[in-house]
């Protein structure tokens, strides 16, 4: 199996692993199952195997926090000598001469950038498929990974790599994390906002451990202090398994996950009890304008021609929401002061991450937009609200359907500063419930 990224670096800092050797097992693991999994958009091979020989000469190797880590990034990344697809191909298709914020940091921690993962189109899908690939569960093949980080989901749930980089604007991190059985970090918006979707999108980390995700994170963030995952005192844990506002039925296994959470964490210390947020009936249309505004907004720079057909239908309606002013800032603010009203009374709140099961894999990019909308409202339900807000959100494994052998999951949100709260208590339920890091274990 490979090994967790904490593992690999400390190897490599302690002279008794070299990143070509780590980097070459990686590509080899992609050559060999990679065609099922369709994780990547682009394999990095030959520069991934001299960025690794690179990171084994500098003077600072015993010092740097992802030393010789092969990691995936997502497909809208600038690295120099690539072009951030965004998963279409209708886009700009010019190598960028730099690195961009992301990529610097990862290099600047040691990591190797081995490759750069499917997205759908404009990551507007939670399934990702492009015209030369789908990115596949590798729990289950015939189900998709999740969106639309589901390449960075995909490729670290097989094994592929240990660590991928994800964006999240309704839950892009989180779902794909969820569907493949991983933990997944959404950072409040102070932390790793990258801006898009009208302030609702930013960075987060897919790693099979709490460790790994916390020191991806902290790289990411560029904030050392985050590698450092607390043992949380006794905190107000809120549960609530009804989809805001929508109060759409949610499978039993997912809802049974939530339970074994809160027996869990009970068991450590914290007190539980039923509540949610009172969820305005506005919140809904607040992130739905911006869900389809931000793709349209990013769309300018596109060949409208040659988007998918679903694409240039949400890019309209992303058109018409702001011709109509429906961005609407008094929305957020009302949503904003509920949440700080929950919150002032629980420390955290606890909800399945999925409202309902992943969907089939399969060519979505070639269906109607509204056969798109569909399974994706009834996937999303727990998630987006809190990219409105700007509040840290993480996933955390739970175990597998007795059904179908997917995995279950649980979703933690802190209020704004609480990503190191919510890693602790991701380790702590990792300790109690250690879940299977691949689908290859």
């Amino acid at each position: 199996m490979v090994l967790t990224a904490v593992d690999i670096a400390a190897s490599v800092r302690a002279g008794t692993l070299d990143p070509v050797t780590v980097v070459q097992e990686a590509l080899d693991r992609i050559a060999a199952a990679d065609g099922v999994v369709g994780a990547f958009r682009r394999v990095r091979a030959e520069e991934a195997l001299k960025e690794a020989a690179e990171v084994a000469a500098r003077p600072d190797l015993a010092s740097l926090p992802l030393a010789g880590v092969p990691v995936a990034v997502k497909d809208v990344t600038e690295i120099a000598g690539e072009f951030a697809s965004h998963g279409s191909v209708a886009g700009p298709s010019s190598p960028a001469a730099t690195d961009g914020v992301i990529a610097a940091r990862l290099r600047a921690a040691g990591a190797v950038l081995i490759g750069l993962t499917r997205v759908p189109e404009l990551c507007i899908w939670p399934m990702t498929d492009t015209p030369d690939g789908i990115a596949r569960n590798p729990w289950d093949p015939t189900y998709a990974s999740g969106g639309s980080s589901g390449g960075s989901a995909a490729a670290v749930a097989a094994g592929l790599v240990p660590l991928a980089h994800g964006s999240d604007g309704m839950g892009s991190v989180r779902l794909p994390a969820a569907m493949c059985g991983l933990v997944g970090l959404k950072p409040g918006a102070d932390l790793l906002s990258e801006g898009g979707w009208f302030g609702m999108s930013v960075h987060g980390p897919l790693a099979t451990t709490v460790a790994d995700a916390a020191v991806l994170l902290s790289v990411l963030a560029d904030t050392p202090s985050l590698a450092s995952v607390p043992s949380p005192s006794a905190v107000r844990i809120g549960m609530s398994t009804t989809v805001p506002v929508l109060h759409t039925p949610v499978p039993r296994e997912l809802v049974a996950a939530v339970s074994q959470a809160a027996g869990l964490l009970a068991s450590a210390g914290h007190a539980i009890s039923p509540a949610a947020p009172r969820y305005p009936a506005t919140m809904v249309a607040g992130m739905t304008a911006r869900w389809l505004a931000g793709p349209a907004a990013q769309a300018e720079n596109f060949d409208f021609g040659r988007l998918q057909g679903r694409t240039r239908a949400h890019v309209r309606a992303g058109k018409l929401v702001v011709r109509t002013g429906l961005i609407r800032e008094r929305t957020r603010q009302r949503w904003l002061s509920r949440a700080e009203e929950y919150f002032a009374s629980h420390d955290v709140l606890m909800t399945p991450t999925l409202s309902h099961w992943p969907v089939k894999a399969g060519r979505w990019h070639e269906r109607r937009w509204l056969s798109n909308v569909v399974p994706s409202t009834r996937l999303a339900g727990f998630t987006g609200q809190w990219n409105l807000a700007g509040y840290p959100a993480i996933t955390v494994p739970m175990g597998r359907s007795a059904v179908s052998g997917l995995p279950t999951s649980v979703q933690l949100v802190a209020r704004p500063g609480g990503e190191s709260l919510l890693l602790g208590l991701a380790a702590q339920l990792e300790s109690a419930n250690p879940w299977p890091r691949t689908a290859r274990n």
